[in-house]
C-alpha cells in the first residue's frame, strides 16, 4: 500500500463539487457537495449557478476528503482535476482549485480527461482494467462507446451521441411528466411499477443503414412527449408507470444492444458501464443478461462512483502517476470540448527531460520541471 501512489482528484465539469483520495486502486476518501436542487426549479443545469455553488464549496469538501482519508495533503503524490470536458466555468474553478493546491504542495498536477475518469473509476471497485476494455458511457452529457487500450494514452471513441444524451432524454420525458428533475432516478422509480412493452416507442438508429454504434434519443424523445401530448388533448388519463417503463425500455434497449454488438465485432470480452445513467437498475439487468448470453464480463461500479465524483478522477490521477505519465504544466486551462483521444493534458516536452532523473516520494516517476520551480518548503496551511 504504501508503495502506491496516493492522489487527490478533484472534479467540477457540471453541478457536483467531488473531491477523491486514492493510494492506488484503493478508494480512501470521496466527497461530493451537490448543488443540484439548486438547478431543480430551472428544470436543469444552470452554467453560472454550478460555477458559483463550486467556488463555495471547494475548499470545505477537500479538508472533508482529506479528514475522511486520514491523510495529510503534504502526503500527496500528485493532484488530478478534470480538465474537460464539461462546462467551461464550471471546469475553470477546478483546474484553478487544482493549481493552487499542487504549487503550495509542491506536487506534480494531472489535468484529466472527464469521461476516461469514468471508465477508470471501476479500477476502484474491481481491480485493475482489462486491456482492451470497451466501455458505454451514458449520462446527462454524453452517450458514448469507447474501446480502451490503454486508460492512460489511448481511448478511442467507437460510437456517440448525434443529438440528446441519454440522460437529457431521461430528464425531458420526467418533465413532461411532470415527475421533476432529475429525472434519471424518478424515471426508474415509477418504470418498476409499470410495463415496458405498454407502449412501441422507437429505437433510434438501429436500422440496418445507421451508423452500427451511434446513437439518437431526439426522436424518442419527441415521441414519447407526442403520445403523453394526445391522451391529454383527449382528456384521457396519462398512464405514468406504463410510460415511464416504455420509454426507459426503449433507451436501455438500444445502449445495450450496440454495446454488445461493440464487443463482438472487436473482439473485447470485457464491457464497463459508467456514467450516471449506469445506475439505472434497468439498464444494469439487460446489460447483465445480455452480457451472459454472449459470453461478455460486465463491469458496472457501485451507483455513487457512476454519478460524477472526485473518486474517479484521483483514479485515474493515481494511474497517471504508477505509469509514469508526464504532468501538465501550470498553464493548463479547462477544454470544454476535451476530446476522449486526450486521456489528459500532458506537459509541453523539455530539452533536458532525458537527463533528468525520476522518482518520488514512492519512488514514482513524476519528478517534473513544476516541481523544482516551487520551494519544497510546504505552503499549504
Amino acid at each position: 500500500m504504501a508503495d502506491e501512489p496516493l492522489v487527490l482528484g478533484i472534479e467540477t465539469s457540471c453541478d457536483e463539487t467531488g473531491v477523491g483520495i486514492v493510494r492506488g486502486t484503493t478508494l480512501l476518501a470521496d466527497a461530493v457537495a451537490s448543488s443540484v436542487e439548486e438547478h431543480a426549479r430551472f428544470g436543469g443545469v444552470v452554467p453560472e449557478v454550478a460555477s458559483r455553488a463550486h467556488l463555495e464549496a471547494m475548499v470545505p469538501t477537500i479538508e472533508r476528503a482529506l479528514k475522511e482519508a486520514g491523510v495529510s495533503a503534504r502526503d500527496l503524490d500528485g493532484i488530478a482535476v478534470t480538465a474537460g470536458p464539461g462546462l467551461a466555468g464550471a471546469l475553470l474553478v477546478g483546474v484553478s482549485a487544482a493549481k493552487a493546491y499542487a504549487y503550495a504542495l509542491g506536487k506534480p498536477l494531472y489535468g484529466v480527461n472527464h469521461l476516461a475518469s469514468h471508465i477508470c473509476v471501476d479500477q476502484l471497485e474491481h481491480g485493475a482494467l482489462p486491456e482492451p476494455t470497451m466501455a458505454l458511457l451514458v449520462s446527462g452529457g454524453h452517450s458514448s462507446l469507447l474501446l480502451s487500450t490503454d486508460i492512460t494514452a489511448d481511448v478511442r471513441p467507437m460510437g456517440a451521441t448525434i443529438d440528446d444524451a441519454a440522460g437529457e432524454a431521461f430528464d425531458k420525458i420526467a418533465r413532461v411528466l411532470n415527475l421533476g428533475f432529475p429525472g434519471g432516478p424518478v424515471i426508474d422509480r415509477y418504470a418498476r411499477e409499470g410495463d415496458p412493452g405498454a407502449i412501441a416507442f422507437p429505437r433510434g438508429l438501429t436500422g440496418p443503414r445507421d451508423p452500427a454504434y451511434d446513437f439518437s434519443f431526439s426522436g424518442l424523445k419527441t415521441a414519447v412527449a407526442r403520445w403523453i401530448e394526445a391522451r391529454r388533448a383527449a382528456g384521457e388519463e396519462v398512464p405514468v408507470r406504463d410510460v415511464a417503463a416504455s420509454f426507459q425500455e426503449a433507451v436501455v434497449d438500444v445502449l445495450t444492444r450496440k454495446a454488445v454488438r461493440a464487443c463482438k465485432d472487436e473482439g473485447v470480452d470485457h464491457l464497463m458501464i459508467g456514467g450516471g445513467v449506469a445506475a439505472n437498475s434497468r439498464l444494469r439487468a439487460l446489460a447483465q443478461e445480455r452480457c451472459e448470453a454472449a459470453g461478455i464480463r460486465l463491469r458496472v461500479p457501485r451507483p455513487k462512483l457512476c454519478t460524477d465524483n472526485g473518486a474517479m478522477v484521483a483514479a485515474l490521477g493515481a494511474e497517471m502517476v504508477a505509469r509514469g505519465r508526464a504532468a501538465s504544466d501550470w498553464d493548463l486551462s479547462a477544454d470544454s470540448s476535451l476530446p476522449v483521444t486526450d486521456p489528459h493534458v500532458p506537459g509541453r516536452p523539455h530539452a533536458h527531460d532525458g537527463d533528468r532523473g525520476h522518482g518520488g516520494a514512492h519512488g514514482h516517476s513524476h519528478s517534473h520541471d513544476h516541481v523544482h520551480e516551487v520551494s519544497k518548503e510546504n505552503l499549504y496551511s
